[in-house]
């Protein structure tokens, strides 16, 4: 038993969040993102299931325990909406609005178009897999440092 971990942080997620370093990246999936086909070409190679738990919920537990990277332009970033990159629905307001107050000072959030994200999320570390319903609900954290 460990204490003031969240209970919605499996040993399978604690482990992986140990084993990643400076500037690895996390992709937290909604529930319609290819995540076990993605996760196959991950580090990590298996998703992580967090089943039951939106988006925000997850990465609210996530960022508990791992630190956002504050030497890039943008610490984390969410999937953009097809033909309305600029446009943010409820997950994405919600989840931002988090992230707003976990990111290091002068850090930013950025969004990238679906292609681009399936793209990257295809280097990241691992792929957690949460139940979210909205679409487009799917993000990449990036790993800072503790100072």
């Amino acid at each position: 038993m460990l204490f003031n971990i969240d209970s919605n942080c499996s040993p399978e997620l604690l482990y992986c969040l140990a084993q990643m370093g400076h500037g690895d990246e996390l992709v937290i999936a909604d529930r319609n993102f290819p995540a076990t086909s993605t996760a196959l070409q991950t580090c990590f190679q298996k998703v992580i299931p967090m089943q039951g738990l939106s988006a925000l919920a997850a990465i609210k537990t996530i960022t508990s325990l791992l630190p956002l990277d504050g030497f890039v332009d943008h610490a984390a970033v969410r999937m953009e909406i097809d033909n309305a990159p600029e446009e943010m629905n409820e997950t994405h307001t919600a989840v931002f609005s988090l992230l707003e107050t976990v990111i290091p000072k002068g850090a930013g959030l950025g969004h990238i178009p679906r292609p681009a994200f399936y793209e990257r999320a295809r280097r990241a570390y691992a792929v957690v897999r949460t139940s979210e319903d909205i679409p487009y609900g799917c993000y990449i954290l990036r790993k800072g440092v503790i100072f």
